[in-house]
Formats: C-alpha cells, structure tokens, sequence
C-alpha cells in the first residue's frame, strides 16, 4: 500500500456550540491545515470536543476537507477523525470518507496517523489511489 508523509501546520480557533448547553466540558474548533511532504495540500473543518472530570480523558470528531496534491494528482478529498483519550492512554482513527475524493483523486481510500514531537506535527498516509483514468 502507497504511504505518503509529511508535516502539517494546524490553527485552532473556537467556535459557538450551537446549542443553549453551557457546559464547559463541551468544545466546538474551527480547523485550518497546511500539509507539507508526499501530500501538499491545505484543509478546513471543524471539530466537536468533550472533557470530563478525570484527568487525561476526553474524546474528539472531526471532519475536514483537504484540497490538494497527491502522486502528482489534484483534486480533492474528506478526512472523518475519532479521538479518546482513556486516562492518559490515546486511541485515534483517521479515515478516507468513502467515495469522497474529486478530480485526479477519485477512488482514494486509506488511513492516516499523526503524531506531535517537540511541537511538530507529522503525518503517514497509507492510501490506494483507483487508476479511474
């Protein structure tokens, strides 16, 4: 399977819950990335957080759309994230929304992982890329 990587520049900014809930736990993000490496793209999004009570758990959604370069194909594609944190211990799943990919990227599907060392955000990408030409 082809893995792209990279780093990525993210800018949170917050958002208005659109509900009457006044629960700080509770958090709506504005996303704002810069993909840099195998993938050259930028995307946008938002993300809906959770806290609560215990130390080092928490939860995340997110969805975004990026727009870019991939394998020297343009076009465009969703990316569906689902975050835990349980008691200091992180799950995430950050998938390819099926059938989401536009233009030279149709027919992707894959997988993504991040990580953030010293404040650096970096990125593997295992995808397959439908030859739908």
């Amino acid at each position: 399977m082809p893995r792209a990587s990279g780093t990525f520049e993210v800018k949170l900014s917050p958002l208005t819950l659109n509900n009457d809930t006044a629960d700080a736990s509770l958090g709506r993000l504005d996303l704002d990335k810069q993909f840099f490496g195998d993938l050259v793209a930028t995307s946008r999004g938002e993300m809906l957080s959770a806290g609560t009570a215990v130390k080092g758990s928490a939860g995340y959604v997110a969805i975004e759309r990026v727009g870019g370069t991939l394998e020297n194909r343009t076009g465009s594609f969703v990316l569906q994230h689902k975050g835990t944190m349980n008691r200091g211990e992180p799950t995430l799943e950050i998938v390819v929304v099926p059938d989401s990919g536009t233009d030279g990227l149709t027919g992707l599907s894959g997988t993504m992982t991040i990580n953030i060392v010293g404040g650096v955000h970096t990125y593997e990408f295992e995808y397959t890329l439908e030859d739908t030409f």
